[in-house]
């Protein structure tokens, strides 16, 4: 006997073990088999905060069920993927799944050598152009929280989360209503996934940065990586949205090209003790570390938090020289003292300078570099509480809340690095948000410029067999391409681009 229970409620002191016994009551009979499809935790009423359930229970455990996909028989060429992000990696997965080998191209290193990168620029702001937070194995999400939520439908969203489980991350990825890895995880799942790729025949090679792509009526002929020419049949264009050289050598090739719209803003840090009183009261135990999701019409131009990270750290994201950018991360504890959050603004395609395709890529360095000199260099982050942002004074002194930029601050307004509309949205939007998040808009809440990297402002354009359009062979792929938003549909598109390739060779 099989069942699926579903708004099984538990309080944050009860333990988990309750479950098989509701399970057994619900089942009339001994509980062999229960599996969490989905817990979320209900804090809606403060004075009754409660974890809600999905289960799955049997009196006897399932057959494993192994998810069969088509093997494609006989020759095939090599996929050569450019990116070892979460779209490059699942793309290399499925493609092994179907009988084809994968070439991974990531021009960083692997994600231990990437880490050790990282560390040697936040500590004496020597940067890597091609290995630090947005290059390297894994990709820019590598390097963040790990969230795994996403608001697209996508079929293989359960198939990601399972994934990602049998690659190292914690079993809770899977059912959570709000799913996330951690950092410390993600390097281990990383590592854990090429391995997999490599013992399975597939290819990565590091340091290897496509430079190049020879078209010949229409059709991919060669790739150049790292200037040297190799024939090539397919190509899984899966770069990343920081990959500005790439997009301008794609649009010197005669690439069908287009502006996209996307939002720049900064990173908002409080205690994560307030944001905990603010969301479940006072005397909160047992609960998870507290995030929020707020957005603002409060002007002409839509605010919202992106990319909330718990208990975590703002980090220097910069992957080129003479420009700030900044990122959150948090581990999978998030018992940081602080929580940070992106708070961003809508930019429009009027707020670029020019019709170029890469108008918003010469956009985001702008403000970039603007920060850098605002900060007065050697990556510096340029930082202003709160309090005297919205009553345009300079800020002098930290409070309570202290800035976890590790590179180091320098305090600055951010009026000197964002155009006045987007200002103007943000004074707006944090009094708004306040009213839906009390102590949103606290005096000494700290503002770190520039956050400018929340996706990418291209898009590669493809058509409906997915391959790019006046380019056959060649399939862009993927956040830095314009398909995608985030580790888990960035991964979803990959899966999908390897699909549509081995249907033409099944």
């Amino acid at each position: 006997m099989k069942l699926l229970l579903q708004n099984i409620k538990l309080r944050p002191s009860q333990s988990e073990q309750e479950l098989i016994a509701i399970c057994s009551r619900r089942l009339r009979a001994p509980c062999r088999y229960m599996k969490i499809l989905k817990k979320s935790l209900d804090a809606r009423d403060k004075s009754n905060i409660h974890w809600v359930y999905t289960l799955e229970c049997a009196t006897r455990h399932p057959p494993m069920e192994v998810p069969l996909y088509p093997v494609v028989r006989g020759e095939t060429p090599d996929v050569y993927i450019a990116g070892a992000g979460p779209a490059g990696l699942f793309c290399a997965l499925r493609l092994l799944a179907h009988g084809m080998r994968p070439v991974l191209l990531e021009r960083g290193k692997r994600i231990e050598e990437r880490a050790q990168d990282i560390d040697v620029f936040c500590r004496t702001g020597v940067l890597d152009p091609d290995s630090n937070v947005q290059f390297g194995e894994g990709g820019a999400g590598a390097f963040s929280d790990g969230k795994l939520n996403t608001q697209t439908n996508s079929p293989f969203q359960r198939e990601i989360l399972d994934t990602f489980v049998h690659f190292g991350a914690p079993e809770e990825v899977g059912y959570l209503g709000k799913p996330h890895i951690g950092s410390d995880y993600l390097k281990r799942v990383v590592a854990n996934m090429r391995e997999y790729i490599l013992s399975r025949g597939g290819e990565i090679r590091y340091n290897a940065c496509l430079t190049d792509i020879e078209v010949r009526s229409g059709r991919l002929q060669a790739i150049f990586v790292n200037g040297v020419r190799e024939e090539a049949k397919l190509l899984v264009l899966a770069v990343g949205h920081s990959a500005r050289d790439t997009f301008e050598m794609l649009l010197a090739r005669g690439f069908c090209m287009e502006q996209k719209e996307f939002a720049v803003g900064v990173r908002i840090e409080h205690l994560q003790s307030d944001i905990g009183r603010a969301q479940y009261g006072e005397g909160y135990v047992g609960l998870p570390a507290a995030d929020y999701k707020l957005v603002s019409h409060a002007s002409e131009r839509a605010v919202f938090s992106f990319c909330m990270c718990p208990g975590g750290v703002v980090i220097p994201s910069a992957s080129e020289e003479g420009g700030v950018v900044v990122n959150g991360m948090s581990n999978f504890l998030r018992d940081g003292k602080n929580a940070n959050a992106a708070l961003v603004v809508q930019v429009r395609k009027q707020d670029f300078s020019g019709d170029s395709p890469l108008a918003g890529v010469e956009f985001q360095r702008r403000i970039e570099r603007a920060a850098y000199r605002a900060a007065g260099g050697n990556y510096l982050a340029p930082v202003q509480l709160t309090g005297d942002f919205l009553a345009d004074r300079e800020s002098y002194y930290f409070g309570q809340v202290r800035p976890t930029y590790a590179r180091g601050t320098s305090f600055a307004p951010v009026a000197a690095y964002l155009p006045p509309p987007l200002v103007a949205a943000l004074k707006a939007a944090i009094p708004d948000m306040n009213r839906r998040l009390e102590g949103f808009s606290a005096y000494e809440s700290v503002l770190t410029g520039v956050e400018s990297r929340t996706s990418s402002p291209v898009r590669v354009v493809r058509g409906e067999d997915l391959q790019a359009v006046g380019c056959a062979d060649v399939y862009p792929c993927g956040e830095g391409c314009g398909y995608a938003g985030g580790i888990s549909s960035a991964a979803a598109d990959g899966i999908r681009i390897a699909q549509a390739i081995a249907e033409r060779y099944l």
